[in-house]
């Protein structure tokens, strides 16, 4: 690994947010593979292997009217990606209940206290979607519950879920890489109660569950919002994020269509969760 060549992306975005966000998520699809938020915008890197010319042509954001991205990139020698978490990677606190930090930080003084190395995987609660999911879960009683944590990232969700009582937990993320970021950090956490699984929706046949978390992106949830409800009990909550304030009427159309009943809304900075019943 010591000879690995990675191209650094430097870019440059304006608003900052939520645009770093989006790019930051949109890239990860794209094969980058760590990022590193700047004042100006953010730094991504991809092994050079994985590389190709066209590696930015499927970036919706950079195509977009409402933000302005400049970026250069330049090849580079394989990034201490330890050091540049410690340097960019700051704790937070979620109501005052829950933290969320990485290894070389100091324990929080909270009830709930996760460790995770985030490195490329989404979910460190410093997004939006991802705190409003941590708000939900504080809220609500998760108590022998059984659950699932889809597009589980770094898994804090589901990790948290464990904290507040659940007893059955299965963590489920299509990407390898949060796959086996997921499986250390459920480890790194003392957790045993959480299985974590490679897959999509497809993974979720016959199983059922208390509790569903789901915070991945609009279109996704549309198309698996049929799976989710099949695998819901009776009385059972599910809690969605990862889209905007103006998708609302779809996520909600779609729920009511598979007999979801609205419960809850959450929303920062334009960013919404929402819970529904069954």
């Amino acid at each position: 690994m010591s000879n690995t060549i990675y191209i650094g992306y430097h870019f440059k975005i304006s608003p900052l947010q939520p645009g770093v966000e989006i790019l930051i998520a949109e890239l990860g699809y794209a094969g980058f593979e760590s990022f590193v938020e700047t004042e100006a915008g953010a730094t991504a890197y991809i092994q050079k292997e994985a590389w190709h010319a066209y590696i930015l042509e499927d970036i919706q954001i950079l195509n977009s009217d409402e933000f302005e991205i400049t970026f250069e990139f330049n090849e580079i020698e394989q990034t201490n990606w330890n050091e540049e978490w410690e340097k960019n990677f700051n704790p937070i606190i979620v109501d005052d209940a829950c933290s969320v930090r990485a290894p070389f930080h100091e324990k929080q003084n909270t009830t709930y206290d996760i460790v995770i190395e985030p490195k490329m995987s989404f979910g460190t609660g410093h997004h939006e979607t991802t705190h409003m999911m941590i708000q939900h879960i504080l809220k609500n009683d998760f108590n022998n519950k059984s659950v699932l944590d889809m597009g589980c990232g770094t898994g804090v969700l589901a990790i948290l879920a464990e904290l507040k009582g659940a007893k059955l937990l299965d963590a489920v993320d299509y990407d390898n890489w949060c796959y086996l970021n997921s499986l250390e950090n459920v480890e790194r956490n003392n957790c045993g109660n959480i299985t974590v699984i490679e897959g999509d929706a497809s993974v979720l046949k016959g199983k059922k569950y208390d509790v569903i978390i789901a915070n991945i992106n609009r279109n996704i949830l549309l198309q698996d919002m049929k799976t989710y409800a099949s695998c819901l009990n009776e009385n059972g909550m599910l809690f969605l994020s990862g889209f905007y304030n103006d998708d609302i009427l779809l996520i909600q159309t779609e729920c009511e269509k598979h007999m979801l009943k609205f419960e809850e809304k959450l929303e920062r900075n334009n960013w919404v969760s929402l819970k529904f019943l069954n």
